[in-house]
């Protein structure tokens, strides 16, 4: 594996024509990450949805081209970035597959998706394939990718120039590891949404306003990431750091591992895999 923060100036270079198809969360993401740092012109970004509103939203909020149809989009396109859900990829594929350019890039982001559907829905040999997470729309997400062989050193950069839009990214050879990061941190941000949830409810049980509450939590998780990111400590050394013998730590965690709260969490992980793969299987 290739691990890469978002700071590499070297891949940092202007971007060609992109159609963004399928303009919804991650893929706005990409186009406010792409502006933001200034790596590409508006009018080189096309960005298509079935919502009428949805496009005009984009248009005026990023002065980008937009489009209904995703034929015009991808025929006027170097790197065509399917921001597309799993279950209507097929359908998508056989509507562009005759409209790509010979040279373009295929860049895809679907959960579950296999290089060899897309290679094989679209005709195209230069593809890659993606994972990032919902971090990314504020340029703070983690990116698991690969390429075919096709993809050339400067379709490369391309890649590396939009996933460093996004945040950090990990190059692997297997894509069988996407599916993987699929459920650890493609879908890692509901897992923690979800616990920082139960701990703000926990914290209004207690007495606190929701806001305190929520202040509380947010700079607690935020801070106890950073720190952990920082130190070259293990995790388990830095939780016992916080433990006590006999006080209030060592009893809270009595009760979330006599509630299996490391084996739910496995499972639900386990569970995710199963399906991204069983995702991948569908689109075969």
């Amino acid at each position: 594996m290739v691990i890469r923060g978002s700071s590499d100036e070297e891949d940092e270079i202007m971007l060609p024509t992109i159609a963004v198809i399928g303009s919804g969360t991650m893929g706005e993401a990409l186009i406010k990450g792409l502006l933001r740092l200034s790596l590409i012109e508006p009018q080189n970004i096309i960005g298509t949805d079935p919502w009428h509103e949805r496009l005009e939203l984009l248009k005026a909020r990023y002065k980008i081209r937009v489009s209904s149809d995703n034929v015009p989009a991808v025929e006027a396109a170097d790197i065509v970035f399917l921001s597309i859900k799993p279950q209507v990829m097929n359908a998508v594929l056989d509507e562009i597959r005759d409209h790509i350019k010979p040279e373009a890039l295929i860049f895809s982001i679907a959960a579950g998706v296999p290089v060899k559907t897309i290679r094989q829905g679209t005709g195209m040999e230069s593809v890659i394939r993606a994972m990032p997470n919902t971090p990314a729309q504020i340029g703070q997400g983690i990116t698991m990718w690969t390429a075919t062989e096709a993809v050339t050193d400067q379709q490369r950069q391309h890649a590396l120039t939009i996933l460093g839009a996004l945040g950090e990214e990990i190059y692997v050879d297997d894509e069988h590891y996407l599916d993987m990061a699929t459920a650890l941190s493609g879908t890692g941000p509901a897992y923690v949404y979800l616990f920082m949830e139960a701990l703000v409810d926990a914290g209004v049980h207690l007495g606190f306003s929701r806001h305190i509450s929520q202040k509380l939590v947010f700079q607690t998780v935020i801070g106890a990431a950073n720190f952990a990111q920082q130190s070259d400590m293990h995790l388990a050394t830095l939780r016992n750091q916080v433990t006590s013998p006999g006080g209030t730590t060592a009893e809270a965690l009595y009760h979330l591992e006599k509630g299996g709260f490391r084996t739910v969490l496995s499972r639900a992980i386990w569970a995710a895999y199963v399906r991204s793969a069983e995702l991948g299987r569908d689109k075969e």
